[in-house]
């Protein structure tokens, strides 16, 4: 049985402030990259630079209605994701998974838990995120989990490096949503 198979052994805990240079590694190996390629959720072949750094993950950790899940076994980060509360809708991103664990299933159970957390903790009516939309295996995932495309785009932030340096100049992001109100009224 491989490590992400025995969901028993993933433990879920809030990031603080001295998980912060652990949280960079982990970001910046799921995206960027040679290290990246070892998984499928790589965007080395439309991105170089950074995708995220000690700063931002910082402010993450510290802003109002937030939290940076963090996913351990045995004590090791295997996986994170924010989450943020806007009003009835919850945001979620910086989803990042090891790239020698992607594809075992510990997304669907990170993924799982945030949703959890907005629903049940936050009553979050609906999940909201933003996708570059040239990843159709990625859309793709999400869309089988129940998020749906919106059509509605953003741009890239081309010239902020913060983001990351672009190898093309067609990127941009597309809004995917998730309805989780049924879960709520259910639970009523």
């Amino acid at each position: 049985m491989s490590p992400v198979a025995d969901r028993a052994a993933t433990t879920f805990r809030l990031a603080k402030a001295d998980d912060v240079a652990a949280i960079v590694v982990l970001v910046e190996s799921a995206y960027r990259g040679d290290v990246s390629r070892k998984g499928w959720t790589t965007e080395a072949d439309m991105l170089d630079g950074q995708r995220t750094d000690p700063a931002g993950v910082a402010d993450l950790i510290g802003k109002q209605g937030s939290c940076l899940l963090l996913a351990e076994r045995d004590g090791e980060l295997q996986a994170c994701a924010n989450i943020e509360q806007r009003g009835d809708v919850a945001y979620f991103g910086m989803f990042s998974v090891r790239p020698d664990l992607q594809g075992a299933g510990l997304g669907r159970v990170v993924l799982a838990e945030a949703e959890r957390i907005a629903r049940d903790d936050w009553r979050c009516r609906e999940m909201q995120m933003t996708v570059i939309s040239l990843r159709d295996e990625l859309i793709a995932w999400y869309e089988r989990r129940g998020y749906r495309r919106t059509g509605r785009y953003s741009p890239f932030p081309y010239g902020d490096e913060r983001f990351g340096i672009p190898k093309r100049d067609d990127l941009r992001f597309e809004l995917l949503v998730k309805d989780l109100s049924a879960f709520i009224e259910n639970r009523s």
